[in-house]
């Protein structure tokens, strides 16, 4: 199995310099270039030989190796994860100034635990857009604070107290008079970006750096987890892939997961079917050839699950309660929210014997419906069998998740046994 040693210190540099999803997908792009992947301009013509190759649609990421050998019916072995977690993003017109704060209005992206972004040390991040068209990406040091109200004023604060979240969630980033440095938040980001802004998307990020914890370093702390955990596993994975396979090894990262995925970067959009009908044009497929390789084909939907809380035990299934450290999930789901059935179950439980790890059933309670993922989206869109995984987390959407150590290097060794057989 993959060393946790080694893997955890790559794994927290990436989370480090992956504040956002479009970050993230820039990340992942640098690192296969440096690992000999070609980039590629969806724009452009794409080469039609053996190699290599990575293409970025914003904040989705698509990498794949294609061998020499391939022909028009050779299918895809893919590794899908998503780039985003859940957040902040900043609006419009973002300045408030209230009671002699200067505060910067934000809106809650997806379904983060608003409580655990209270009293945390944030930057802003993402990327701005030029006047002469190119971008530029964005990511300032520790400069905003949600502040929580002083127990004195709320004394049933700790029963539990209604979250506002228009009202509460706006973070202080200077005091009402510009000390910041400029008139405004706005101008302070504007002089720290090169270049005539047009616009921009802008996030909150937390600072805090991923943490080993635990009384024998087992556990890892970290933010954005979920899931970047798959981004970094299906990375490695591909970049360790073989270029001599009887498939093609692909890494696919979607952005917007965590609001639907109706987007062109996002899972239900056409960046995955785009990517592939390419790779077939080139290979010279038919129609009836692309669609016989598409059923060959396998997906394995990587994102992050629940290990039973020790705390709310009774939040989960009484007889499926994956444990810390005991290996990656399984997903199943009875109403489709996951895609893995018996056939899909048998790949992976292939992959992970290659490995040399264990696998964990999971499946929601009964009367918590409980998430779902890119599976069944992708799957619905492209008609290829899937199959839904993830490692284990605690306090997934909170600012910061915890994951053991073991588990983490497990899907690593899992999802690379994957793309190589």
């Amino acid at each position: 199995m993959t060393d946790p040693d080694a893997l955890v210190p790559d794994f927290a540099s990436f989370v480090v310099d992956a504040p956002t999803a479009l970050h993230a997908a820039d990340a992942a792009a640098r690192r296969l270039v440096a690992a000999g992947f070609t980039q590629l301009d969806e724009l452009d013509d794409w080469p039609t030989d053996a190699g290599a190759y990575v293409v970025v649609r914003d904040g989705a990421v698509i990498a794949w190796r294609l061998p020499a050998s391939a022909t028009p019916t050779t299918p895809f072995r893919i590794v899908g994860a998503h780039t985003d977690s859940p957040g902040f993003r900043v609006k419009p017109n973002p300045v408030v100034r209230n009671a002699g704060w200067e505060q910067l209005d934000v809106e809650v992206y997806g379904g983060p635990i608003l409580s655990t972004w209270f009293d945390r040390d944030l930057r802003i991040a993402g990327r701005a857009v030029l006047a002469d068209g190119s971008t530029t990406f964005v990511a300032t040091e520790a400069v905003a604070r949600i502040p929580n109200l002083a127990i004195h004023l709320d004394r049933g604060v700790n029963e539990g107290a209604a979250i506002d979240r228009q009202r509460h969630v706006l973070p202080v980033v200077g005091t009402d008079g510009g000390t910041l440095g400029g008139p405004d938040v706005v101008e302070w980001l504007r002089a720290r970006i090169p270049g005539d802004v047009v616009a921009w998307d802008l996030f909150l990020a937390d600072t805090q750096a991923p943490a080993r914890i635990g009384i024998d370093g087992a556990f890892l702390a970290s933010g954005r987890m979920d899931n970047l955990t798959s981004v970094h596993a299906g990375l490695r994975g591909v970049i360790a892939a073989p270029g001599d396979a009887d498939h093609v090894p692909v890494f696919a990262a979607f952005d917007h997961e965590e609001v639907g995925s109706a987007t062109p970067s996002g899972a239900s959009g056409p960046f995955l079917e785009d990517v592939l009908r390419r790779v077939q044009a080139g290979l010279g497929a038919t129609v009836g050839e692309a669609a016989r390789a598409f059923r060959a084909s396998w997906l394995l939907s990587s994102d992050a699950g629940h290990l039973v809380h020790p705390n709310h035990g009774e939040k989960h299934d009484p007889a499926n309660r994956p444990r810390p450290g005991a290996g990656p999930l399984l997903k199943i789901s009875a109403n489709q929210r996951y895609m893995t059935d018996a056939r899909g179950e048998a790949v992976f439980a292939a992959a992970c014997a290659a490995a040399g790890v264990a696998y964990q059933p999971f499946v929601n309670h009964n009367g918590i419906p409980g998430g779902s993922t890119i599976g069944p989206l992708a799957a619905t869109r492209l008609g290829i069998p899937t199959v839904d995984i993830g490692v284990g987390l605690l306090s997934m959407h909170s600012a910061r998740e915890l994951v053991h150590v073991d588990d983490l290097a497990a899907l690593h060794a899992a999802v690379g046994a994957f793309l190589v057989d």
